[in-house]
């Protein structure tokens, strides 16, 4: 009945704003606590004036961002947003609509050791499976939590640790119902504008529905990108899955994305606007056959 289908939406509502509160609250502590660095600052520098010290270049220090940007594990704060519209699915070539809200924190546990924690929150609208008494749905889906535990020197960049996927919905068409985890793994080299790597997970479902599949899946993204000094980056990547529970050809999902960023502000935080697309050279026979990506990173400054 229609009173079924609409209960859905006010929760995913409160769920939908719940998020972006916290996140809210998290951008006016950073703000009030950024003025207030910058307001003791003016005050200690009252004193009598002195010759104005070289301004940086603004464009060196925008590339080095951005270009910062493209390392998985980069010393920044970052908050992401990512919007992802996946276009074909089924025979009525439907749309399904993605948000990841991907938190990247960096710690520093000593001299040589830096741990990177990396949160990817999806928020989802699913359309309605192509299957009798199939209904479309939309709410928070699985939470992954990446730690990648990296050295603070290095002429590689690499990082290893656990990553945990936890279940955030009983909806069986937006999640698994199952506790995961597994290793994860990234590596990369930085060689003037170029970055070129891969980042690679594997989760296996350790407790949670008995009733649902087990997952073993992997994830693996090969990724090339290239920073230019005006702070424009070109992207070639792809995002890959591999879920080993499924035989034949709808095992993997491999699109081929391509995107372009560039790195300006938002209010008073540095931040990077993101579009592009993909297609999927290989995708099970009812997914998405191409995509296209709108995302804004907000960086945030970090306490040393």
């Amino acid at each position: 009945m229609p009173g079924v289908r609409l209960a859905q939406p006010p929760r995913v509502m409160k769920t939908a704003r719940a998020l972006l509160a916290i996140f809210t609250v998290i951008l006016v502590a950073v703000a009030t606590n950024a003025s207030a660095q910058q307001a003791s600052a003016s005050d200690s520098s009252a004193a009598p004036a002195a010759a104005p010290a070289a301004a940086p270049d603004e464009d060196t220090n925008n590339a080095e961002l951005a270009k910062k940007l493209s390392n998985p594990i980069a010393d920044l704060v970052s908050l992401p947003f990512q919007f992802n519209w996946e276009n074909g699915i089924g025979p009525l070539d439907l749309t399904r609509y993605i948000l990841n809200i991907q938190p990247v924190m960096p710690f520093t546990l000593n001299k040589k050791v830096n741990m990177i924690v990396r949160v990817i929150a999806p928020i989802v609208s699913q359309p309605a499976p192509q299957v009798p008494g199939g209904v479309a749905a939309s709410g928070v889906s699985d939470v992954l939590t990446s730690f990648f535990f990296s050295p603070s020197k290095s002429a590689v960049i690499w990082g290893v640790g656990p990553v945990v996927s936890v279940p955030s919905t009983t909806v069986p068409t937006l999640g698994t119902e199952k506790w995961s985890a597994g290793p994860t793994a990234v590596v990369l080299k930085q060689e003037g504008g170029l970055t070129y790597g891969a980042l690679v997970n594997q989760v296996w479902s350790f407790a949670g529905n008995a009733s649902r599949e087990d997952v073993s899946q992997m994830f693996l993204q090969p990724f090339v990108a290239y920073t230019t000094s005006g702070a424009w980056t070109f992207t070639a990547q792809s995002e890959s899955t591999a879920n080993w529970q499924i035989d034949g050809d709808g095992r993997w999902n491999v699109p081929i994305n391509g995107l372009v960023a560039k790195l300006s502000s938002f209010g008073t935080f540095p931040a990077s606007y993101q579009l592009g697309g993909g297609y999927f050279v290989v995708h099970p026979d009812n997914g998405a056959t191409w995509k296209i990506r709108a995302a804004i990173t907000i960086l945030l400054p970090r306490k040393k």
